[in-house]
């Protein structure tokens, strides 16, 4: 019943324009404080999927992404509905989500507890290495500057230094408020820089002119159809899955890489840019197995990675719950739970989200200014359930006109949610870690695996350095052969 619910408010808030599935958890969060935490997150689990088939509904429709991976769905979703394949397009995308999403969750189920049981043994130089990849990769991936992204995480690193000190409990940013002393809530920092951030952006650009959407018939494939979409439905999980198991910054770079590897081995290239229908099967399917790889680090090493994530950890942490290695040992009931009904909730979606696909369209239709004037009244009912305190909605406010400005100026959201999360537990793993080295800087990379983890980032961080050299070389060799 949970899950039933999940994914039907998830896929009914994610359909509306601008609205991934990461702002749809971030909004429905505050639903589930009256629910224990196992139906809270089979709730979400529903939310979760239900959330990214509506993004991809209206990039498909209205060429509307509601989040950075459904881009590539509107490149060749949207063709396909402007020449009225659009119920096609929609069944590639829900039955991919649900192919993608079944294979990639095997693959957690598969891989979960054997990288917790190796996690056990992880030290805390380990795990500020593994932090600061997170940070790294997150940044250098999104947006289209790293100094935006850096920027971004510098925001979320000093948000989460409000409040008092874990080790030596001396207060820092509070300017004196009593309040502040336990910093800001995570749940109204991810609600303001989504939820509020997003409304506020969506209103400084209203136009009074509304694009329609254009109608959809039943979603159905015929046999031809089906035959240019199994094998890129199957191809998605095997690229998008290692990506979201990895810290490599979610769906964005692994459902381009599908989009290219379907479009060089499609047989009709002319149709690509057009409405080709292989360009919705394999992306969609991708991000969906990249969504349950995300899974993978989020619940063996507590490394939220998406924005999805961020938002999920936040929920865990709601309940006194603190996804690592131990949660397989301490909480196994719960997160098999979480993990069986990422089953049921896929199996719904294609169940429920096919026969109402009409009826989603149909929300497309609601006027902006009601939409966005119903999101900050329920921004705000959350933000204030979490205390009950007038000065947590000021501050969700105030969160919300940071995330309207990052918007304003470019940089992305993310790595601002993922420093107010991961930024205290990096400064506490930092500090045990110099502490046991009588601060001697060489105590952070006194082990294997945070040599490879500080290689890795190295690469990283040189890659785009490197790359600069490379096509140069190749034309110099192209002139000598000239």
């Amino acid at each position: 019943m949970f899950a039933v619910i999940g994914v039907i408010l998830g896929t009914a808030i994610g359909v509306l324009p601008g609205i991934g599935p990461a702002m749809a958890v971030a909004l429905l969060l505050p639903v589930t404080f009256g629910l224990d935490a196992s139906a809270a997150l089979i709730m979400f689990a529903g939310i979760y999927y239900g959330g990214m088939f509506g993004g991809s509904t209206t990039s498909i429709l209205l060429n509307t992404p509601g989040e950075s991976a459904s881009v590539v769905t509107a490149i060749e979703g949207n063709p396909m509905a402007k020449r009225g394949r659009g119920s096609q397009a929609l069944a590639a995308a829900a039955i991919g989500n649900f192919v993608g999403g079944m294979i990639g969750t095997l693959g957690l189920v598969v891989l979960a507890p054997t990288i917790a049981s190796l996690a056990v043994n992880i030290g805390a130089p380990d795990y500020f290495a593994i932090m600061v990849l997170a940070f790294i990769a997150v940044t250098s991936v999104l947006g289209r500057s790293r100094i935006r992204g850096f920027s971004s995480l510098l925001i979320g690193l000093t948000i989460g230094l409000i409040g008092l000190d874990q080790m030596t409990g001396q207060s820092r940013l509070t300017f004196g408020s009593l309040h502040l002393a336990d910093g800001i809530d995570v749940v109204i920092v991810a609600v303001g820089l989504f939820a509020v951030g997003e409304s506020l952006w969506v209103a400084s650009r209203l136009r009074h002119g509304q694009e329609k959407p254009i109608p959809v018939g039943q979603p159905w494939l015929g046999r031809s159809d089906l035959r240019r979409t199994w094998r890129p439905w199957l191809r998605g999980p095997v690229i998008g899955f290692p990506f979201g198991a990895i810290p490599a910054g979610g769906a964005e770079i692994p459902t381009f890489l599908s989009y290219v590897v379907e479009k060089r081995l499609s047989r009709r290239k002319d149709e690509w840019g057009k409405g080709a229908i292989e360009g919705v099967a394999g992306p969609e399917s991708t991000a969906s197995a990249s969504a349950a790889g995300t899974l993978v680090t989020m619940l063996t090493l507590g490394l939220p990675t998406t924005a999805v994530a961020a938002v999920m950890l936040v929920a865990f942490q709601q309940y006194g719950f603190q996804p690592g290695p131990l949660l397989f040992e301490q909480e196994s009931g719960l997160v098999w739970t979480l993990i069986a009904s990422l089953f049921v909730g896929l199996a719904l979606l294609l169940v429920i989200n096919l026969p109402l696909a009409p009826l989603w369209a149909k929300l497309l239709r609601i006027p902006r200014p009601y939409l966005y004037a119903g999101i900050l009244f329920f921004a705000s009912v959350g933000a204030y359930a979490v205390g009950g305190e007038v000065i947590d909605l000021l501050l969700l406010f105030l969160v919300g006109l940071l995330g309207f400005a990052m918007r304003r100026y470019g940089l992305p959201v993310l790595p601002a949610v993922i420093g107010v999360i991961l930024g205290p537990a990096a400064e506490l793993q930092m500090r045990r870690a110099l502490q046991i080295s009588d601060g001697e800087l060489i105590g952070l990379v006194n082990s294997p695996m945070a040599l490879v983890v500080y290689a890795i980032i190295a690469v990283i961080l040189a890659w785009p350095l490197v790359r600069r050299f490379l096509p140069r070389a190749e034309v110099s060799e192209e002139r000598i052969d000239a």
